[in-house]
């Protein structure tokens, strides 16, 4: 139970809990390595900083740095691991003092208060030619709204899926080779399991705290204004959404208690087999493989719900050079190095996650669906929609901003309050808290 425990509490973060293994020679990577560093020689020590990956990867972490060793004689790479809880108090207590890490490893909510302050080397000067190997939209999480310049290597990616039960689909009279692609089709579906479930399964959990943010995104809903200053999602769209929402609740679509429930219930409530559907990361098939078998026997997979444009969601990690580091050329190099297409797509197989280079996507790893298992058909699901994919949360959208929407969505839901009154209370006081 210790993987799936740390899978569960860090799958926001994308720091997914495996076993580690060995990896091969990274000679073509050095080669990257040292082309991608614009100035300065590639030598000397650095220090390279991650979020909470010891010690389930030091097998394949040392083994990266070995290999940039090798490749770059005269460079030493001396890495750190710090705790999730309380790394942004850190990495700002860090910033003030000038001592951040050579290569810093941060999500882009983590990321941009930090390189709106103008801390990190701007990519798109120092390594022009690194953007053409990125995923689009992983490039441009680490861009801040508004102004020019990207501040981070894309590293690991994870797209979500939709994961059912077939068996209650058979049940429902629904095809259980024909998953919901579509909000539409996911609603119309989620009703018709909850009739046949009868109070003895649902269609669907709201995870609120999860889905909601995103959906609207999702649905075109525009979140913030072009500036990313003030929150604006208080739309006839979003307000149609809420009603939604609200309709499927009170006629029995989610179950009863689920309203106030967190993502970690979502995932209980789907191995128990009280939920048909489960939208969210693939990492979690393992979760279930370990947890429930026979509900994993069960469990078919499909594409990532998406609204009328079709684009999907991703989170990203990405890799950072602070202006402060002594070694600028070799950090630059060895973030590259890290990032490129071999070790990322090493990386994946140890581990549920996507890499960020386009040319990695290509790997049979993520194409080759010929064992029949759920969790290859996942991954190459995933891999097709990560090219078009974009991080649709705002880094905005922190903890303080979620509890004031959630609540007030939580409120409509109950019949507390109208949708059009909770939205336009939940961006009034959003505001307040973001100054816009």
């Amino acid at each position: 139970m210790r993987n799936s425990a740390r899978l569960v509490g860090a799958a926001a973060i994308l720091l997914l809990t495996v076993s580690g293994c060995g990896l091969g020679s990274g000679d073509a990577g050095g080669q990257e390595s040292k082309a991608g560093a614009s100035s300065g020689k590639v030598t000397g020590a650095i220090s390279f900083e991650t979020l909470q990956l010891k010690p389930d990867f030091d097998t394949y972490i040392n083994g990266v740095i070995k290999d940039f060793q090798a490749a770059n004689p005269g460079t030493k790479v001396n890495w750190v691991d710090i705790p999730f809880k309380g790394a942004q108090e850190r990495l700002v207590t860090d910033a003030t003092a000038g001592t951040l890490p050579d290569v810093v490893n941060l999500n882009p909510n983590f990321a941009q208060p930090l390189e709106k302050k103008g801390l990190f080397v701007d990519l798109a000067k120092a390594v022009p030619k690194a953007q053409a190997r990125y995923v689009p939209g992983a490039w441009d999480s680490f861009k801040i709204p508004g102004e020019a310049g990207s501040y981070a290597f894309p590293w690991y990616l994870t797209s979500e899926v939709t994961m059912y039960n077939k068996a209650l689909f058979t049940k429902a009279g629904l095809d259980p080779a024909t998953p919901p692609a579509t909000f539409e089709a996911l609603w119309a579906d989620a009703g018709k399991l909850a009739k046949a479930g009868n109070g003895k399964f649902y269609g669907l959990h709201p995870a609120l705290e999860n889905k909601f943010i995103t959906d609207l995104a999702k649905l075109g809903v525009p979140l913030l204004n072009d500036a990313g200053t003030t929150w604006t999602f208080n739309t006839a769209e979003a307000a149609a959404y809420v009603d939604r929402l609200t309709a499927m609740y009170k006629s029995g679509v989610m179950p009863k208690d689920s309203l106030t429930q967190t993502h970690a219930e979502e995932i209980e409530a789907y191995q128990a087999g009280r939920i048909a559907l489960f939208p969210s990361g693939p990492n979690f098939l393992k979760i279930i493989k370990e947890n429930a078998p026979a509900i994993a026997k069960a469990t078919g997979v499909g594409p990532q719900i998406t609204g009328p444009h079709g684009v999907a969601n991703m989170s990203v990690m990405g890799l950072l050079v602070p202006k402060t580091s002594k070694n600028q050329a070799t950090a630059l190099a060895f973030a590259e190095f890290m990032t490129n297409a071999k070790n990322q797509v090493a990386f994946s197989k140890i581990v549920t996650v996507l890499p960020s280079v386009t040319d990695a996507l290509k790997d049979p790893y993520f194409t080759d669906v010929s064992d029949g298992t759920t969790e290859s058909q996942s991954r190459k699901i995933s891999a097709q929609q990560i090219p078009k994919a974009v991080n649709q949360v705002p880094v905005q959208f922190d903890d303080r901003i979620k509890a004031v929407v959630i609540g007030k969505i939580q409120l409509a839901m109950q019949g507390k309050l109208t949708s059009k009154a909770a939205l336009d209370q939940a961006v009034k006081e959003a505001n307040v808290i973001t100054g816009g």
